[in-house]
């Protein structure tokens, strides 16, 4: 895994200052072998699956940054009308592949530049991921376009690395603290909040998962 992060890190060392850019230049170079890619395991998030029990009413979904489509195949498989994006056009594509027979509306778009028509049309926004491989000025930027996003009575879930102590990191991924998790649903309900961490995680690595819910 050293040469992996080496290899993800020279390539984001090259990229414009904090330009998202250099996602597409990963997948687009790791041409097709998922070894390049160091968040993606084959599998859908474990916090994002043990969530989905608890919910029983299905409808629309949206992923964001949807990498090479776990997480939408999984919500797809379970019932959802699943959208999903990345902001990497290799990246799509990779994810059509890997899931041909998945009935899922795949995008290429930008969580700072959303279609204007995805306002009020999900009723469950995902994100796993993606906020904390933001640098912080994209990141205070991208986090208010996704409540906006969700149905008068839909979900927000936000997963990934915790910022307990608020330590300096040198990203990314840059864990997040509680406060910058509660800001991303200022305006909603949260009804989870929980920590944990996976079977390959480092000692010092703590992960979350934030439900939020729309109740207009």
């Amino acid at each position: 895994m050293d040469e992996v992060r080496q290899n993800t890190q020279r390539i984001r060392d090259e990229a414009d200052g904090d330009s998202l850019s250099w996602f597409e230049t990963l997948y687009a170079t790791a041409n097709g072998d998922e070894y390049w890619i160091p968040w993606s395991d084959g599998a859908p998030h474990r916090f994002l699956v043990e969530w989905s029990f608890s919910i029983k009413s299905r409808g629309r979904a949206l992923v964001v940054g949807c990498g090479l489509g776990e997480d939408a195949a999984y919500l797809s498989r379970q019932g959802w009308d699943v959208t999903a994006f990345d902001i990497s056009s290799s990246a799509v594509q990779w994810a059509k592949e890997n899931h041909p027979t998945e009935d899922i509306d795949w995008q290429t778009a930008d969580l700072l530049s959303l279609p204007e028509h995805w306002k009020e049309l999900f009723d469950l926004v995902v994100e796993v991921h993606i906020l904390q491989a933001m640098p912080e000025p994209l990141r205070l930027l991208a986090a208010p376009n996704l409540a906006p996003l969700l149905t008068p009575t839909g979900h927000l879930v936000c997963i990934g690395r915790l910022n307990e102590n608020e330590e300096d990191f040198e990203g990314p991924p840059w864990p997040l603290t509680r406060q910058f998790i509660n800001s991303i649903g200022s305006d909603l309900n949260q009804v989870d909040f929980v920590k944990g961490n996976l079977s390959h995680d480092e000692p010092e690595v703590v992960r979350y998962r934030s439900v939020w819910k729309r109740e207009n």
